[in-house]
């Protein structure tokens, strides 16, 4: 029995990257000498030269064999310390990068059951990639304040040259198939290999990265527990390039893609008073849509403005914050408008791209709203 040249190329991708027990066992499936795995599975983490202890490479492999296998009662668990380590996923016999923050375990951490930590998924802009776009939103600090696991998806060059999510194709548009299905499937493994509580998953993005969260969203609203979209663009802005760049100049024309019409989801949107490569109508509408699903819904909420403002600075911008809230006052809309804010992430660390330091921190006010929402009739821990 021959092996196929697109497994032998997938196979010499992984040994070119250090990933020698993960080729053979490609080769072995190829060849039929193993057992087939799940469609979509993990391939094998990269080691991280920052990360203390770096596992062996026949430890490092052994969660493909059961990362999509229900989480088992595990052992008391020591202290370790926090990590952000760089990943590879299959999906659709394509290969995805991407990384995964995971908080640390102190001794004062109840070591004695497993953790089951909120999970937050960033999906970066176009011209970016994982890494910076951890750097430049600076999530993984507060993740660690507030143990919550991040996951960065990131899109291929091959894909897309300029790394954009496909936000604006129909065929990266619907349930369980291209980038929304990758998204979702990857999203469901860091959710079963990690333990982490499935009432409380959450989805943001900058730009190209906040249309594709909000088509994600819109698709999958029974895992994800609300969304945030930064600079993007409502589900079903556009069908094209050219209905895309129409949509990014003057503001979308039309909303909603398979199954996002009538999904309920707690919704935060930031979005720049300046910026030039998103019209900042796209924000509005995004609120506007979720507004109207929550009404349909039979939620009543309550308007509010306050003035918003960045504590980095004293020439920080200021913010128009617009809350919808029930009547228990919890937030289920937030629009942030930043004053003269770019195309840029709001509050972000100045060492990553696209980011706006003197804006308020966009990152602080997710996670707050994130937080305060998880999906009902699942397991929730008492405290985040």
């Amino acid at each position: 029995m021959s092996i196929s040249i697109t497994k032998f190329l997938k196979a010499t991708q992984l040994t070119r990257h250090g990933r020698l027990v993960d080729a053979i066992r490609l080769i072995q499936r190829g060849l039929g000498w193993a057992p087939t795995q799940p469609r979509a599975y993990l391939v094998q983490p990269a080691q991280n030269p920052h990360q203390a202890h770096a596992p062996s490479e026949e430890a490092a492999a052994a969660p493909m064999e059961v990362a999509l296998l229900p989480s088992p009662t595990r052992p008391a668990r020591p202290a370790r310390p926090a990590s952000f380590t760089e990943h590879v996923f299959e999906f659709e016999d394509k290969l995805y990068d991407y990384r995964l923050y995971v908080p640390a375990i102190t001794d004062t951490f109840d070591a004695t059951a497993p953790p089951s930590w909120p999970l937050v998924v960033l999906l970066h802009g176009c011209k970016q990639d994982a890494a910076d776009f951890a750097q430049g939103t600076a999530m993984n600090a507060l993740a660690e304040q507030r143990k919550c696991l991040v996951l960065y998806p990131e899109q291929s060059s091959k894909a897309n040259s300029m790394r954009c999510w496909n936000w604006f194709e129909t065929a990266h548009q619907t349930r369980d198939t291209g980038e929304p299905g990758m998204i979702a499937a990857l999203t469901r493994h860091v959710l079963q290999s990690h333990d982490a509580d499935p009432a409380r998953v959450y989805i943001a993005g900058l730009s190209a990265g906040g249309a594709m969260a909000a088509v994600v969203a819109g698709l999958y609203p029974e895992l994800f527990a609300a969304v945030g979209v930064h600079s993007g663009l409502p589900a079903g802005a556009a069908t094209n390039v050219i209905s895309a760049f129409s949509a990014m100049r003057r503001g979308a024309r039309k909303n909603g893609v398979e199954g996002e019409k009538d999904a309920v989801m707690p919704t935060i949107v930031f979005h720049g008073s300046a910026d030039k490569t998103v019209h900042p109508e796209n924000g509005e509408q995004i609120m506007d849509a979720a507004l109207a699903a929550l009404d349909a819904s039979g939620l009543v909420l309550e308007k509010i403005q306050v003035a918003e403002s960045s504590p980095a600075s004293n020439d920080g911008r200021a913010a128009v914050r617009t809350i919808y809230s029930a009547a228990e006052g919890t937030p289920y809309v937030e629009h942030w408008a930043v004053g003269s804010g770019p195309h840029a992430w709001s509050g972000g660390n100045p060492a990553g791209s696209f980011t706006d330091p003197q804006g308020p921190s966009a990152s602080q006010a997710m996670l707050d709203f994130f937080l305060q929402h998880h999906k009902p009739g699942q397991r929730q821990p008492a405290v985040a």
